[in-house]
């Protein structure tokens, strides 16, 4: 009975290569889908990430169906996420690649459209962010940030010119 959940049908090695290839395939791919694809999911983006984790399953695992098998890809997951998180603490490019920078949407006031396209944040999206934080109008917003995890960080006009007073 036993053998049936440590009999591996495929060797160590190649689980934890396909292991490293699909999580930095997929990683890839998501950044490629910009900020709001993590942050901010939409109902399209959480089914997108429901199917892509299914989709990747068997290349994963090769039809290996052990319990060490699915320990090994697990252990193999949680290493490559510490290991990202490391080097992008320590090298700032590796940042820049796998977490983003922050986007400017907003500037004294004033919409950047360019960066707004850029990020695919449609106007009428941009109001309704900076509604759900309590202003009504873009003229109160100094400044509007796309953070880089797809959060909207906004600093409120009189809040902007406290702080430039105190200077």
């Amino acid at each position: 009975m036993w053998q049936n959940f440590i009999k591996m049908d495929v060797s160590a090695l190649n689980l934890v290569i396909r292991a490293v290839v699909v999580y930095f395939s997929v990683l890839i791919l998501l950044r490629m889908g910009g900020k709001r694809q993590i942050g901010q999911m939409g109902p399209t983006e959480f089914v997108a990430v429901l199917l892509i984790s299914n989709a990747v399953q068997n290349a994963m695992n090769a039809g290996d169906n052990s319990l060490v098998g699915g320990l090994i890809l697990a252990a193999t997951l949680v290493a490559l996420s510490c290991l990202i998180s490391f080097v992008t603490y320590k090298y700032k490019p590796f940042e820049n690649f796998f977490e983003g920078k922050p986007t400017l949407l907003i500037h004294h006031g004033k919409m950047l459209s360019e960066n707004m396209r850029k990020e695919q944040v449609s106007e009428a999206e941009l109001h309704s962010l900076i509604r759900k934080q309590g202003l009504t109008h873009v003229y109160e917003v100094s400044t509007a940030i796309l953070e880089a995890d797809g959060n909207l960080t906004l600093i409120k006009a009189d809040q902007a010119k406290r702080d430039l007073d105190k200077k």
